[in-house]
């Protein structure tokens, strides 16, 4: 299940949006072509990811802040800077600039604590801009838990594009923290579940004052949950059912 749009237009340029995926991509370029050896890579993120263990001594407590800049790899990367593009305009849109940049900041933050405090004793390195982007999606929950998302669903050979709710797609992905925050060892590394959970309830937390401001309760009831710009349609709600193709067995060697 993937999140490919919202139907939720933005009425201003997400410049800070814009300046946090330009951040992102061009870090990943410059480590991920800067050293020659697994080890040197190894180094770069022991310096500059969030150790747990770290962090409860008190040291390097720069890596709560460049550790949100840093990712796993090309695709941890894509998802994230996907899901920061489909949610955060609208979020710097009723915040404004700066305080939407310092908004994201302090949900990732309080997400690499959150990851902390559930693996306090852990060596392994915490990268990635995900716990910043769930605080966005918190927001965006409690601001637009009615604008249409589309979500592409995946079944073996099926596909298909469905608009959901916000509040529906948020759910589903912050219930899905939850069972692998329970099911998985924060100590042996992986997703971060605990990080991403914090972080959606942080930035909640944080855009209250915000949601207070616009009216609160009065709020929901004048725009029904709604964005406040004309939703946008889209020609295409769906993708082509691909049928199977039978697969031919070809002989080989034994092997699990």
């Amino acid at each position: 299940m993937f999140p490919l749009r919202d139907h939720n237009p933005s009425g201003s340029t997400p410049y800070v949006v814009y300046l946090l995926m330009a951040a992102n991509i061009l870090c990943y370029l410059w480590y991920s072509t800067s050293f020659d050896t697994a080890r040197g890579l190894a180094g770069f993120y022991g310096t500059f990811a969030a150790v747990p263990r770290e962090i409860m001594q008190g040291e390097a407590p720069l890596t709560l802040v460049s550790s949100i800049f840093i990712h796993g790899g090309l695709l941890h990367l894509a998802g994230n800077m996907l899901f920061l593009w489909i949610f955060g305009d609208n979020m710097e849109d009723e915040m404004g600039h700066l305080p939407f940049l310092i908004f994201y900041l302090a949900c990732g933050i309080g997400a690499t604590l959150a990851h902390v405090l559930s693996a306090p004793q852990s060596n392994v390195p915490l990268v990635g801009a995900s716990g910043a982007i769930a605080g966005v999606m918190g927001g965006y929950l409690l601001m637009f838990p009615k604008a249409r998302v589309d979500i592409l669903i995946i079944l073996i050979f099926f596909f298909r594009i469905i608009p959901l709710p916000a509040f529906i797609m948020l759910g589903l992905w912050l219930a899905m923290q939850f069972i692998g925050g329970l099911a998985a060892d924060p100590n042996l590394g992986g997703v971060a579940y605990w990080a991403h959970a914090g972080g959606f309830f942080l930035g909640l937390a944080l855009t209250v004052p915000l949601w207070l401001k616009r009216g609160g309760p009065r709020f929901w009831s004048r725009t029904a949950g709604q964005p406040p710009h004309p939703e946008v349609r889209y020609s295409a709600s769906h993708i082509p059912r691909v049928p199977r193709q039978p697969q031919r067995r070809r002989p080989g060697p034994w092997g699990k």
